[in-house]
C-alpha cells in the first residue's frame, strides 16, 4: 500500500515536545521521508535529512548559533532552510538558493510536534475535541516505532471484535460475553462507532477505572487520529486520543494522548493506573500487528475476507484515501462482545 496523496498532504505528529529540548536534534522518518527534527534559540526547524552540499544526513550534526550544523563541512542552516555560514568561505546577504536545505512546515501544540510534506496542508495541524482541554488531566505515552502498517493500526483500534481474544481478560473476556448495541454513524469526513451496553466489560481496565461507564465511541478523524471516549451516567470518563504516523510503508509511530476528568485523584496517579493496565495490551497489540505484516509481506500482499463482525466496511479505508463518505446513520446491530 502506497501512501495515498491525501495522507502524504496531511499534517503528521512526529515526536513529543518533552523529546526535543534546546539544543537537540532527533531524525524521524514521515512516508519514507528522513527528517531532521532541531530546537534553536530560533524555534523548531524540520528539514529534510540531507545536506544539499555532499548529501550528508543533517541528522548527525549539531545546533549551533541557532542554525542546524553539518558534521562534514560545517555548513548552516536557519530553520527556514536557509543557508547561514559555509566556513571558511564569504557568503553574501543574497547567497544562492541552491544552498539553502529543503525545509518543511513544522508546528507545535500541547506537548506534540507535527509536520507536513505538502504545501498544500491546512494552515493548522487539525486536533481533534478536548486535546487541550484546560478541564482534563493529560498526559502522553509513546513506545517508539512499530512494526506493521499505520492504516492496519487504525483498523484495528476501530475493532471492537478482536478485544474478547487478543485482549482477554484485559479489556473484555471471550468466555463471558455481553450484550451490546452497535451504532456506526458517518460524518463525510470521518466515522464512529458507538457501543452501548447496560454494565461495563468484564475485563481488569474496565472493572478498576471505568465501572460507570455506559457507552464508548470510537471515531476515525482521518488519515491518522482516532479519539475513543468512554462515558458514565453523567460525563466522560476516560478519551484516548491515539495517532498513528506512517514512518516507512511497513512501519508507523503511534502517540497516545490519555485524557481523564480532574477530580481527588491526582494526574500522576491516573497515569501510574492506566500504564499498569495497558501495558499488556499495548504489548498484545504491537506483538499482533508486526506477525499481520509479516504474514502480508511472505504472500506479496494483503488478503482480506470480510465477516459479519467487519461492520464499517470499507469505509475506514476510503477515508484513509481521502475519500468523503454520505452523511448518516446505520441501524443498531445487536452484538456480544
Amino acid at each position: 500500500m502506497s501512501f495515498p496523496q491525501a495522507v502524504q498532504e496531511a499534517w503528521h505528529m512526529v515526536a513529543l515536545s518533552r523529546d526535543l529540548r534546546p539544543g537537540a536534534v532527533r531524525k524521524v522518518t514521515l512516508c519514507g521521508t528522513p527528517i531532521a527534527l532541531f530546537r534553536s534559540e530560533r524555534g523548531l526547524g524540520a528539514l529534510v535529512d540531507r545536506c544539499p552540499h555532499r548529501n550528508y544526513p543533517l541528522s548527525e550534526g549539531r545546533v549551533h548559533q541557532g542554525a542546524l550544523e553539518c558534521p562534514y563541512h560545517g555548513w548552516r542552516f536557519a530553520p527556514d532552510g536557509t543557508c547561514t555560514e559555509v566556513p571558511g568561505c564569504p557568503l553574501s546577504a543574497a547567497a544562492d538558493p541552491r544552498l539553502n536545505a529543503a525545509a518543511l512546515q513544522v508546528a507545535e501544540r500541547h506537548g506534540a510536534i507535527f509536520v507536513t510534506l505538502s504545501g498544500a496542508a491546512p494552515a493548522e495541524p487539525p486536533l481533534p475535541p478536548d486535546f487541550g482541554n484546560p478541564d482534563l488531566d493529560h498526559f502522553w505515552w509513546q513506545q517508539g516505532t512499530w512494526e506493521g502498517r499505520a492504516f492496519d493500526a487504525i483498523e484495528n483500534v476501530m475493532d471492537p471484535f478482536h478485544t474478547n481474544h487478543l485482549h482477554h481478560g484485559f479489556i473484555r473476556r471471550r468466555d463471558r460475553r455481553l450484550p451490546v448495541d452497535l451504532v456506526v454513524t458517518s460524518h463525510g469526513d470521518g466515522i464512529d462507532m458507538a457501543i452501548e451496553q447496560t454494565q461495563p466489560d468484564l475485563g481488569l481496565m474496565s472493572r478498576f477505572l471505568e465501572r460507570d461507564r455506559q457507552r464508548s465511541v470510537s471515531r476515525y478523524y482521518p488519515p491518522t487520529t482516532v479519539q475513543a471516549r468512554w462515558e458514565g451516567q453523567t460525563r466522560l470518563t476516560l478519551c484516548v486520543t491515539a495517532i498513528f504516523t506512517p514512518a516507512t510503508e511497513g512501519t508507523f509511530t503511534p502517540f497516545a494522548r490519555f485524557s481523564t476528568p480532574k477530580g481527588i485523584a491526582p494526574g500522576w496517579l491516573k497515569q501510574a493506573a492506566i500504564r499498569l493496565f495497558l501495558a499488556p495490551v499495548v504489548a498484545q497489540d504491537r506483538k499482533a500487528l508486526a506477525r499481520q505484516h509479516a504474514v502480508m509481506t511472505r504472500f506479496g500482499h494483503p488478503q482480506f475476507t470480510s465477516g459479519p463482525g467487519d461492520i464499517l466496511g470499507s469505509r475506514l479505508h476510503r477515508l484513509w484515501r481521502g475519500e468523503t463518505l454520505e452523511a448518516g446513520q446505520d441501524l443498531p446491530i445487536q452484538a456480544m462482545l
